[in-house]
């Protein structure tokens, strides 16, 4: 049943601790669709993307994702106007080895020295001296995953970053990568209609690793009228998308779904899937849904 929403909602997704010592609120927020048409360039209200961010910190959002090439660096820059200083519980998240060269252009560069200029540079925009979790948000096939990994490593023993993910790997990648440093999380594409990375998830699971689903929305057909969500949804009070979000924290203990927003409005209304409790019935009526 639906719980009574409380004044912040996201401390009811339960908490997890990246790396062991970082713990977070397992809902957090993505805050890509806070730049423009196309994750390019200023967003068109950048007032409301202010609002978005401190409405998601007062919701007791504690765990924002962002990357360097959100914008580029708008992202970045609008977390640090909107929450800097930032609260001592707020842990965020940036990404580096995707280069953009215009609207919904995203191209993989690993190099080390381009790594350590952004790592620089997102320490600058956000305005820290560490990064909580830095992520390689895609592997180079031109460079070795272990030369990526190991100027993040060396990132990490200079103090500049203190957790290593990974995004969009292969179980295979994974391991690899943990030949070479450790990794606190992985980011793949996952949701309750897409699970292609299942096994990357229990992989996850199974060690100890934050799984950060991005598109945790996704429903698709499963939200069409009388489908699976339709009937479920009405009677819980939800709409289909908080039901898609409960039922990721219901999957794992280690996920931490990261819906992304440009609008208060929704942001509230993906924050109260939180308070959202699934009968083991219901679990699987939508896990065997697809």
């Amino acid at each position: 049943m639906t719980e009574n929403t409380t004044a912040r909602p996201a401390d009811a997704s339960g908490t997890f601790a990246i790396g062991g010592d970082l713990p977070v609120n397992r809902l957090g927020y993505g805050a890509m669709r806070i730049t423009g048409r196309g994750v390019w360039g200023d967003p068109a209200d950048p007032d409301e993307a202010l609002r978005v961010l401190r409405r998601a910190a007062e919701l007791g959002v504690n765990f924002i994702d962002t990357a360097d090439s959100y914008g580029p660096f708008v992202s970045e820059q609008l977390i640090r106007k909107a929450l800097h200083p930032y609260p001592d519980d707020l842990v965020i998240a940036t990404k580096g080895g995707l280069t953009r060269s215009g609207p919904d252009d995203w191209r993989p560069v690993g190099r080390p020295e381009y790594l350590r200029q952004q790592t620089e540079l997102s320490l600058r925009h956000l305005g820290v001296e560490r990064i909580d979790l830095y992520q390689l948000h895609r592997i180079d096939p031109k460079v070795p995953v272990e030369e990526s990994l190991g100027e993040l490593a060396l990132l990490r023993d200079e103090g500049k970053i203190r957790h290593i993910g990974l995004s969009e790997v292969s179980v295979d990648e994974l391991k690899r990568a943990r030949e070479t440093t450790e990794i606190a999380s992985v980011q793949n594409l996952y949701n309750l209609a897409n699970r292609k990375s299942e096994d990357v998830l229990d992989y996850a699971e199974a060690e100890g690793i934050a799984f950060i689903p991005w598109f945790p929305i996704a429903v698709g057909e499963l939200a069409r009228p009388g489908g699976p969500l339709d009937g479920l949804a009405k009677e819980h009070g939800s709409t289909p998308g908080q039901l898609a979000l409960a039922w990721l924290l219901r999957r794992s203990p280690v996920m931490l779904p990261i819906p992304g927003t440009s609008r208060v409005a929704h942001l509230e209304e993906n924050l109260a899937a939180a308070e959202i409790t699934l009968t083991d019935a219901e679990f699987e009526a939508l896990s065997n849904a697809v």
